[in-house]
């Protein structure tokens, strides 16, 4: 199966500028194609899986890919999918963050060998336009009209949209038009909340040196309950091993939703179509098999295959009831005699809020060290924070707790 048809079946492909052109360009390995990821946080996120795989597959069949990371472009802020403006970062936080993003690429991509991929910073660029010159010969290419019409502001204009934020599409076909002229990129890939973004770049290419350049969007990949995938309790599913251990890792996609778990499997990971159309045959307790599959195979992906396999030996040992000391750990400098249960439960990440953690006592969800909590009141004592304690929520949800040495 050919590329294009590929990301077809895997339900990757959201929206393009012309399938023909696309698939001519990917299936014969002739794209010099670019994602752009602002630094807006120390870490990539799971929400980032798909444009990531993406890129790999493409680089795999010989196609040539740019990562841009915005530093230039997120000093602004991209009011898409926001009700609000985003935090304000300074250039040191920027590049910083930038920096530790080249790492979690270099898993997913090869930057040696013949169509290695190149990783650039608008910031190169964009900080050093000046902009009553750019203004005079990149603003008359945009309408005003259609860029309030565009789904990426229309969200933000009844609470209001600065214009600081207004900016954001100019700068980003810009990237486009940049790439284009100094890499020959003819491709721009994104998530499909960027379409209006994604087209803006394509017609200021056309509109200023009448040439083809395409677009292609990423269908968003949501939960079975319509949120966005990569979500857990304690916020973001975070790569950064540091944020996100790879027990939590694995754990957050063995967890996940009976009907979520192929679609994940096809959208996310490099298994065969043949071999997930065999898993869909499965149901009842056996899906349990494909999702363990899927967190084995992500886990690999991000954290190495040591540390997937160590994430599902300690899953399997704890829920069959052995004593695994490789589970998640928080570490805390409480200094009181005893601290309430329900405080433990926040602080762990196992509830979001303690009117949460107190629902999940009362419905008897919460076990301390394998001993069921009914009452909202219990507290737990300082001396077992020192040895370490381990609390559980339902039948899947392990953490220990234990004080700082």
């Amino acid at each position: 199966m050919k590329l294009f048809d590929e990301l077809i079946a895997r339900d990757i492909i959201a929206q393009t500028t012309g399938n023909e052109e696309i698939a001519d360009l990917i299936n014969n390995g002739n794209a010099t194609f670019y994602i752009g990821f602002d630094p807006t946080a120390d870490s990539l996120t799971a929400g980032h899986f798909v444009p990531l795989t993406l890129l790999k597959r493409l680089q795999m069949t010989g196609n040539k890919p740019i990562v841009l990371t915005g530093g230039g472009t997120v000093m602004l802020g991209d009011p898409t999918d926001r009700t609000d403006m985003r935090p304000m970062l300074t250039l040191e936080q920027v590049r910083a963050n930038a920096a530790k993003f080249r790492t979690q690429f270099e898993k997913f991509l090869d930057f040696s060998g013949e169509n290695a991929a190149i990783m650039v910073d608008n910031a190169d660029w964009l900080l050093d336009l000046n902009y009553i010159e750019f203004l005079r010969e990149f603003g008359t290419h945009f309408s005003v009209n259609r860029m309030l019409a565009a789904e990426c502001y229309k969200n933000r204009l009844e609470k209001g949209l600065s214009f600081l934020e207004f900016n954001y599409m100019l700068l980003q076909a810009y990237d486009f038009y940049y790439l284009y002229e100094k890499y020959g990129c003819t491709l721009q890939l994104g998530g499909d909340d960027q379409w209006s973004n994604l087209l803006a770049g394509s017609d200021l290419i056309r509109r200023k040196i009448a040439k083809p350049a395409h677009c292609l969007t990423i269908a968003l990949l949501l939960t079975n309950d319509g949120a966005k995938m990569g979500k857990t309790a304690k916020g973001a599913l975070w790569l950064d091993p540091n944020k996100t251990s790879p027990y939590e890792f694995y754990q957050f996609f063995r967890n996940v939703h009976d009907a979520d778990a192929l679609k994940y499997l096809k959208r996310l990971t490099f298994v065969s179509l043949d071999e997930i159309a065999e898993y869909s045959t499965l149901s009842g307790s056996a899906i349990n098999t494909v999702k363990e599959r899927l967190a084995y195979e992500m886990t690999t992906m991000v954290h190495g295959d040591e540390e997937a396999h160590k994430a599902q030996e300690t899953a399997r040992g704890l829920f069959s009831g052995g004593t695994v000391t490789d589970m998640p750990t928080t570490k805390t400098a409480f200094d009181s005699d005893a601290m309430p249960v329900i405080d433990a439960l926040v602080l762990c990440g196992l509830a979001k809020s303690k009117g949460e953690a107190r629902r999940l006592i009362e419905q008897g969800g919460v076990e301390v060290d394998d001993k069921k909590i009914t009452d909202t009141y219990h507290t737990i004592a300082r001396e077992q924070l020192e040895t370490g304690v381990v609390l559980k929520k339902g039948k899947k949800g392990y953490h220990k707790l234990e004080l700082q040495s």
